[in-house]
């Protein structure tokens, strides 16, 4: 396990949905597909067009944390995602009508393979896995989610890049008419955001295309989204349609709009304080209105796993 359940935090504090009470009885029952944990590359990744619809082979994976999930309407209704809006509540009220089927990713750069692929075709080659991260936003909250999704990994060495790419860019879908948020002036539209290649192939960060065992919701960034545990909440761009490798630091969305304020490494530090907030605690959403903050901790608690990919950097700097 990842990071210790803070003894501040009671269960009950944070609930997790009704139907799903019984994680453990959920892999357990993935588990015995085949009458083990299936193994590595056992089934091809495959997503239902229904909304909300359950996944279907999901394999346990060793990377989640043994701390409770938030609930699921903590999850989906509390959201940043400003291309359906900027306020919390928006995508939840602004992405229902959006359909996110038909989709294609396009893969460009510095790779040998390469090309524009249908939603089903990318990810079909690989394994999906539930894996429970505890994220963190620039905003100073939190909550923990049961993702599901591809690891990032996988995905970039199926796509076998060369020796000149040095980072992953990626893009969002950038469509006026079905994405309200985008009429607004509040970024310069596509969101952007990247990671350097060693960031991208450590075994934490997945493509998530579900959660709580079902079709990823509109408001948490179906159909494909970016999960990094480690990084702020801003890092975790949804609706991609682009992932390019690319020899030269990508300009990334949040850093464009200000650069002070949001550095390209992003890197949970309570050490730092965003010039506006501390950092060095944060709230807990789910545990309730008189909960009391709960400290930051470094890298998001996944040090052991992350710390190594920024020796030598001044995390005071390049924030």
């Amino acid at each position: 396990m990842l990071i210790k359940k803070p003894a501040a935090i009671r269960p009950s504090e944070i609930t997790s949905e009704k139907n799903y009470l019984n994680r453990r009885n959920f892999i357990r029952a993935g588990a015995l597909l085949g009458g083990s944990i299936l193994a590595p590359s056992a089934m091809s990744a495959v997503v239902p067009d229904k909304r909300g619809a359950k996944l279907a082979g999901i394999r346990k994976s060793r990377f989640s944390t043994d701390e409770t999930p938030n609930s699921f309407e903590d999850i989906t209704t509390y959201n940043n995602y400003y291309e359906f809006g900027t306020g919390k509540s928006d995508p939840y009220k602004n992405a229902q009508d959006f359909d996110p089927l038909p989709w294609t990713v396009k893969v460009e750069g510095h790779a040998e393979k390469t090309g524009t692929f249908d939603f089903a075709d990318f990810i079909k080659p690989f394994d999906l896995e539930e894996r429970i991260y505890r994220m963190r936003c620039v905003e100073a909250w939190s909550m923990v989610i049961p993702w599901v999704g591809i690891s990032l990994a996988e995905v970039i060495k199926h796509f076998r890049p060369t020796s000149k790419a040095k980072y992953v860019a990626f893009e969002t879908l950038n469509d006026r008419k079905r994405m309200p948020g985008i009429r607004r002036g509040s970024l310069d539209w596509p969101y952007r955001e990247g990671l350097t290649i060693a960031e991208a192939t450590n075994p934490l960060p997945i493509l998530a295309v579900g959660l709580y065992g079902q079709v990823l919701p509109n408001q948490n960034g179906a159909p494909i989204r970016l999960v990094v545990p480690w990084k702020y909440g801003f890092k975790g761009i949804k609706g991609i349609v682009r992932m390019r490798f690319t020899e030269v630091r990508p300009e990334t969305s949040w850093n464009m709009a200000q650069a002070r304020e949001y550095g390209f490494y992003a890197n949970v530090n309570p050490n730092v304080d965003h010039p506006r907030w501390s950092q060095a605690r944060e709230r807990r959403i789910g545990a309730g209105l008189f909960a009391s903050k709960q400290p930051t901790l470094m890298f998001n608690g996944y040090g052991d796993e992350v710390a190594h990919l920024y020796k030598g950097l001044d995390l005071r700097r390049n924030y």
